[in-house]
C-alpha cells in the first residue's frame, strides 16, 4: 500500500504538533503603536541636537560669519519684538501679527505660518550641511531690500509691510553669511512666510465665492433629487423644511489661504518640475471651492435625512473638519492628472493586438 503524505498544517517533517505560521502580518498593538511614536519623536529629537552641534563647530570655524549672522539675528529680535512702531507705541511688529492672527477670526491660519516654515527648514537641513559654504556680498541686495521695507513700515505705521520684510531678511541674511547655494536651499521656506501677512483686504473679493458655491450646491443637490432653491446665496427647501444662508465663513479668506498653503507646501514636496508645481498650485481656489461644496452639500443631505436643527447646529459647527479631506483628494487627483504620461498611454492605444 502507498504511502499517504499527511496534509495537515500542523504536521511536519520536522515535528509534529509545530505550528506553522499563516505568513500574515499581525496588527501592532496599542504598546506597540506607542513605542514606534516615541522613537520616531527620539529620532527628530536627536537630529535637532546633531543639528545645534554642528552649527556650533561652524561657529568655532567662522567666528566672523558667527558674529554676523549672531547681529543679524539680534537685530531683527530687537526690531521686530521690542521696538514698538505702532499703535502710538503699544505694538511692535510681532505683536500686532500675532493679534492679528487671533483664534477664530478670518486670519487665525498666519499662527502656523512660521512653524510650518520652521519645519521646512528643519526638512531640508540635509541640503544646506551639503551646500559649498561661504558668504557672498549679493547677500546684501536682499537684505537690504528688507531693510529698506520695514524702515517704510515704521514711516507708513503700515505693519504689514514690516512682516513682508521677513522674507527678504532671511534670504538675504542666509544668503550673505552661507553662499548662494544655501539660499537657494531655503528660497521656498522663506517665500512661505508670505502666507503670515494678514491680507484683510481681500475678504471682499472672495464674497462672488458665496454666490458660486450656492449655485453649485443647489445644482448637486437637485442632481441627487433633493428639491431646494439656489437664490443669492440663500438653500431653502421647497418643501420648507430648511432654509440654510451661506455666510462668508464658509467660502471666505480662510479657506482659500489654507488650502494655498496646504497646496504650496505639498507641491513643492512632491513635484520636481517648476510647470507642473505652478500648475497645481494655480488650482488651489478649485480645491477650496470642491471642499466648501461638498461640506455644505454634507449639511443639506444632514438636513434633508436627519435633522435640521442639527444640521445647522452641532453639525454645522463641526463640519470644517470635511473641507480639509475632501480640498486634498480633489488636488491628489488633479495632480495625478497633471503628473499622467501621455505617452505612455497613447503608445498603449496605438499598439495593434498581434495575431492570435
Amino acid at each position: 500500500m502507498a504511502e499517504i503524505t499527511p496534509t495537515n498544517p500542523m504536521h511536519n517533517s520536522e515535528g509534529a504538533g509545530k505550528p506553522v505560521s499563516s505568513g500574515k502580518p499581525h496588527p501592532p498593538s496599542l504598546w506597540e503603536e506607542l513605542l514606534d511614536t516615541a522613537w520616531w519623536l527620539g529620532e527628530i529629537l536627536l537630529s535637532l541636537v546633531q543639528s545645534l552641534v554642528e552649527f556650533g563647530k561652524w561657529c568655532g570655524k567662522n567666528p566672523l560669519g558667527a558674529l554676523a549672522l549672531g547681529a543679524i539675528a539680534t537685530t531683527l529680535v530687537y526690531f521686530f519684538a521690542v521696538v514698538h512702531p505702532f499703535a502710538y507705541g503699544l505694538l511692535s511688529t510681532a505683536r500686532w501679527a500675532w493679534e492679528a492672527w487671533s483664534p477664530g477670526g478670518d486670519q487665525s491660519y498666519g499662527r502656523l505660518v512660521p512653524f510650518m516654515a520652521l519645519g521646512l527648514f528643519f526638512y531640508h537641513r540635509d541640503a544646506l550641511k551639503q551646500a559649498p559654504g561661504g558668504g557672498y556680498a549679493l547677500g546684501l541686495l536682499p537684505l537690504g531690500l528688507g531693510i529698506l521695507l520695514f524702515v517704510l513700515s515704521v514711516r507708513c505705521v503700515n505693519p504689514r509691510m514690516g512682516l513682508a520684510s521677513t522674507p527678504w531678511l532671511l534670504f538675504g541674511a542666509v544668503w550673505f553669511v552661507w553662499g548662494r547655494a544655501a539660499a537657494r536651499v531655503i528660497l521656498f521656506p522663506c517665500a512661505f512666510l508670505i502666507f503670515m501677512i494678514p491680507v484683510a483686504a481681500l475678504e471682499q473679493a472672495t464674497s462672488n465665492l458665496q454666490f458660486i458655491i450656492t449655485g453649485a450646491v443647489g445644482a448637486i443637490s437637485r442632481l441627487f433629487g433633493i428639491a431646494i432653491l439656489s437664490i443669492g446665496t440663500t438653500l431653502t427647501a421647497t418643501d420648507g423644511s430648511f432654509n440654510f444662508e451661506i455666510a462668508e465663513g464658509c467660502s471666505g479668506i480662510r479657506s482659500l489661504m489654507a488650502m494655498m498653503m496646504l497646496t504650496a507646501v505639498y507641491v513643492h514636496l512632491s513635484q520636481d518640475r517648476l510647470w507642473k508645481k505652478g500648475v497645481i498650485f494655480s488650482c488651489s481656489l478649485l480645491f477650496a471651492i470642491i471642499g466648501n461644496i461638498g461640506r455644505i452639500f454634507s449639511i443639506v443631505l444632514m438636513a434633508k435625512y436627519y435633522d435640521p436643527k442639527v444640521a445647522a447646529g452641532i453639525y454645522h459647527e463641526n463640519s470644517g473638519y470635511l473641507f480639509f479631506p475632501i480640498a486634498i483628494v480633489a488636488m491628489l487627483f488633479f495632480s495625478n492628472l497633471v503628473n499622467l504620461d501621455l505617452r505612455k498611454i497613447t503608445t498603449r492605444f496605438s499598439q495593434k493586438p498581434g495575431p492570435v
